[in-house]
């Protein structure tokens, strides 16, 4: 049984110029649309997330209240629920995936709520992390039909310093003995526990491991936190998926299209949506210092960077009601207005 629905569509050409038959966007919905459509709340997901990673943050008193607005998560191409090179068919597959970029995501994403639901202006869109790049992929390419924008730990253009981590985060589940130069010709534990490893010390803080956090939330040690949370996290991800969305990840630049020709300033001046930026203070490759230098570029933005030791995860704080308060209030905010 699945707790999401499909939507498919015929012919869908990528940016990079290739067509996908049929392509489907994977999708699930949280509280009631309003007769005319004005509560709508667009929550896309992030690297290696599909919805039900993320919907914890979903439900009466948290951060998206589905009692007044109706949310929709569309799973990212590449996530092993929509489209991905786990699920695709021929010719395509895990060695001939097309490259994706958040240019088709978001114009996907249109297509789902216009043509499911009639919804042509969101009250909302928030993300963390990819799904902040979406966001503001949203606000630079669609600015008529985005009213406010909560971007969490993310960024309009993948920083050079971002692109160098991510190099080193594909090297290393590419280096297991499985790897063929273009797929894998087995499940890559080796890789995949490696990966793991290597991303637990850049999503998390110095600090966060200097005051020893994960004793807190429930692992008993250093070794218990890096092996149930990180190492059990990639595990059960398809290695081609997690390939496939790291190419997203790198290309990701609200900038690169025929609208603006790689103008960042011209691109970020177009976000018209009234936005708060936040970062996180101690985000180790989603710098607090290069979203303020974007946040700057946006008419109607507000950097607020989250004051936490958590690294990235301060923008998902499953696991820290306090970072969750700090979220709730940006919300708040953005929606009384």
């Amino acid at each position: 049984m699945t707790d999401y629905q499909i939507f498919e569509i015929d012919d869908f050409r990528l940016q990079r110029g290739i067509t996908v038959p049929r392509a489907r966007l994977a999708y699930k919905t949280y509280g009631r649309l309003a007769q005319d459509k004005s509560n709508a709340i667009l929550y896309p997901t992030s690297y290696g997330a599909q919805h039900h990673d993320t919907e914890w943050l979903i439900g009466p008193g948290r951060v998206l209240d589905p009692r007044d607005w109706f949310i929709i998560i569309p799973n990212m191409f590449g996530n092993g629920l929509s489209t991905s090179p786990s699920n695709i068919d021929a010719p395509f597959g895990p060695e001939r995936f097309p490259e994706v970029t958040h240019w088709d995501n978001i114009h996907a994403q249109r297509r789902l709520l216009s043509e499911v639901f009639g919804i042509e202006r969101l009250a909302m869109i928030y993300g963390w992390s990819m799904g902040a790049q979406q966001a503001l992929h949203w606000g630079a390419i669609f600015p008529d039909r985005v009213a406010r924008i909560c971007a969490i730990c993310g960024s309009a253009r993948t920083s050079i310093h971002n692109r160098v981590f991510l190099e080193g985060v594909r090297a290393t589940l590419t280096g297991d003995p499985s790897w063929q130069g273009d797929h894998f010709h087995d499940h890559p534990r080796r890789g995949l526990r490696a990966m793991g490893r290597v991303y637990a010390g850049w999503a998390m803080s110095q600090a966060f491991y200097r005051e020893k956090l994960y004793e807190k939330v429930g692992y008993t040690s250093l070794e218990d936190f890096l092996v149930r949370s990180w190492e059990a996290n990639f595990l059960r991800r398809d290695p081609h998926d997690l390939l496939a969305s790291l190419s997203t990840w790198m290309a990701s630049d609200i900038s690169d299209n025929t609208i603006y020709n790689g103008d960042l300033t011209r691109a970020l001046g177009s976000i018209t949506a009234r936005s708060i930026v936040m970062p996180s203070r101690t985000d180790l490759y989603f710098t607090p210092e290069d979203s303020e230098i974007e946040t700057a570029m946006m008419p109607n933005a507000e950097f607020r960077p989250i004051e936490s030791i958590w690294g990235h995860r301060a923008g998902n704080p499953a696991m820290n009601p306090e970072d969750e308060k700090v979220l709730q209030q940006a919300v708040s905010d953005l929606l009384a207005h």
